[in-house]
C-alpha cells in the first residue's frame, strides 16, 4: 500500500498510508479545510551507472571469475580447432593422387 502525501490550503502537510482503491482524503486533520494531494518520487526503484543495466553494477569479484571463466572457455575452443585442423591437413597429404588436369601441350600424341 502506497504512502500519499497531501497539503491543505492553509499550509499544513501530512501523510496518509491507504491502499489505491481508497478515496482520496479531502479535509485536513488539522484545520478541515480543503487539501490537494502532492506528487512523490516514491521509492524502491534505484537507478545507478551508465546505461541502468543490472550487469552493469556487478561486483570486480563477480568480473573477474568471468573473464577468467570466457579465457578458459576460449583456450578450449581454440585447442578443438587446432586439432581439426591438423586432422584436415593430415588428410590431404595422405599420398592420395591429384585430380588435376594435365595441360593440352603435355598430352602425348599430338604434333
Amino acid at each position: 500500500m502506497p504512502t500519499y502525501e497531501y497539503r491543505c490550503v492553509a499550509g499544513h502537510a501530512f501523510e496518509v498510508f491507504q491502499r489505491m482503491s481508497d478515496d482520496p482524503v479531502d479535509a485536513c486533520p488539522e484545520c478541515g479545510k480543503d487539501v490537494e494531494r502532492l506528487l512523490s518520487g516514491g521509492a524502491g526503484l534505484i537507478f545507478k551507472g551508465q546505461g541502468f543495466y543490472i550487469t552493469e553494477t556487478r561486483s570486480e569479484d563477480y568480473k573477474k571469475k568471468q573473464s577468467a571463466e570466457s579465457a578458459a572457455n576460449a583456450k578450449s575452443t581454440d585447442s578443438g580447432a587446432a586439432d581439426t585442423t591438423k586432422s584436415s591437413t593430415d588428410s590431404s597429404s595422405s599420398g592420395t593422387p591429384s585430380t588435376k588436369k594435365a595441360p593440352e601441350s603435355a598430352k602425348p600424341g599430338k604434333d
